[in-house]
């Protein structure tokens, strides 16, 4: 199973290269750009770790590049994406998100089903990997 979230997620993974020409698009728009890791990709896990300070100003590509190989050395098995914001509007809008690293071995999702009131069926979804301890997960 592969993870798609995010922008390019149907698309294969793009190569380093891909990655900064995406990153030098967001220099260009004055786009602040974090990177940020996870061992649960769950889409409505929006609290994913923030690896260092966001990025405001860059000015090259490298810095964003620089950083990101270096969580990558730390976290390779995890998932990882870059995130760019836009605050023309006076707040921080999410304007581009991709994931740029997975672990070697996507365990997927689960489907859960409970009864609620009325015999109605309740579903919801949650990662494989939430099985393991945090830590140990991938």
């Amino acid at each position: 199973m592969r993870l798609t979230q995010g922008t390019f997620s149907f698309l294969p993974d793009l190569t380093d290269d891909q990655i900064k020409k995406q990153i030098e698009y967001a220099i260009s728009q004055n786009w602040a750009i974090n990177i940020e890791y996870t061992e649960d990709p769950h889409p409505r896990n929006n609290y994913w770790e923030l690896w260092g300070l966001p990025l405001f100003e860059i000015k090259d590509a490298a810095t964003v590049m620089y950083e990101m190989n270096s969580c990558r050395k730390q976290y390779s098995n995890l998932y990882i994406k870059i995130n760019a914001f836009d605050n023309t509007r006076g707040i921080e809008s999410c304007v581009l998100s991709f994931i740029i690293n997975r672990p070697s071995y996507e365990p997927g999702f689960e489907l859960v089903r409970s009864e609620d009131i009325g015999r109605n069926q309740k579903y919801c979804f949650r990662s494989y990997a939430t099985e393991k301890p945090e830590g140990s997960r991938y």
